[in-house]
């Protein structure tokens, strides 16, 4: 199995190192990854500017292949799986993200992003996220598994599978969660704070996340919540 590896945290991430090294266990893996940080990125492609790939001579996987970017996740996808690698990948691997990729954050996400291109593309997609901290137990214990498992069921066309980690203890885990609905919630609810005003009228703002965990039953957003790891699919535009 020829397995394709990007994310949006770039290619020195520790998701991304930890990824590979379970994927290697798949099969033959590339890593493609913009050089650095891309979040929020969401589903954008470079068209109006060169794209620059080099090769990673220091990435700490032996026998993986990888690559850093200069463009966006989505653009890693496409010229990871149309140049640089010899031929088309059989799956492409979105993440490890550092922070949760549930309910309205997925559309901005460019961990989801990349994972909705390869989808574009014809590839069978995962997207993986944790919780934005230190504690990778949960994420550690149950990856192997979970790919495992979804790396043999098949999607519809334009589908993803969107996986998140919670970010507890595995004491405090309890269990996988499959087939969870997108919930219609939100992390944080923006505003935007003005830090300065500027020469002719001018007002800069800075947004400012304000913690929410209110979300509904069987949903993604419950889950992690419940400190559920969450499985789901979601749809690419367009399907």
């Amino acid at each position: 199995m020829r397995i394709l590896i990007t994310n949006d945290d770039g290619i020195n991430s520790d998701g991304i190192i930890r990824l590979a090294r379970v994927a290697k266990e798949f099969g033959e893996v590339w890593v493609v990854a913009p050089e650095s940080q891309r979040s929020a990125a969401s589903h954008s492609i470079t068209l109006h500017d060169t794209i620059d790939i080099y090769p990673c001579e220091d990435f700490p996987i032996n026998g993986v292949k990888a690559y850093y970017c200069s463009g966006t996740p989505g653009d890693c996808v496409r010229v990871g799986s149309l140049n640089v690698m010899p031929a088309k990948p059989d799956i492409v691997l979105s993440g490890i993200n550092y922070g949760y990729n549930v309910a309205s954050d997925i559309q901005y996400s460019a961990t989801c992003g990349a994972a909705f291109e390869a989808a574009f593309q014809g590839y069978h997609a995962i997207a993986l996220s944790e919780g934005a901290c230190d504690i990778h137990e949960v994420t550690d214990k149950y990856l192997r598994q979970v790919l495992q498992k979804l790396i043999d069921t098949p999607l519809e066309p334009g589908w993803v599978h969107n996986v998140n980690f919670p970010g507890c203890t595995l004491a405090d885990c309890k269990g996988i969660l499959y087939d969870r609905k997108i919930s219609r919630g939100m992390f944080y609810r923006d505003t935007y704070d003005q830090v300065e005003k500027l020469e002719d009228g001018g007002v800069r703002y800075m947004v400012n996340g304000h913690y929410n965990e209110e979300n509904e039953p069987e949903t993604d957003f419950r889950a992690i919540t419940d400190n559920y790891v969450s499985v789901g699919i979601v749809n690419n535009i367009g399907y």
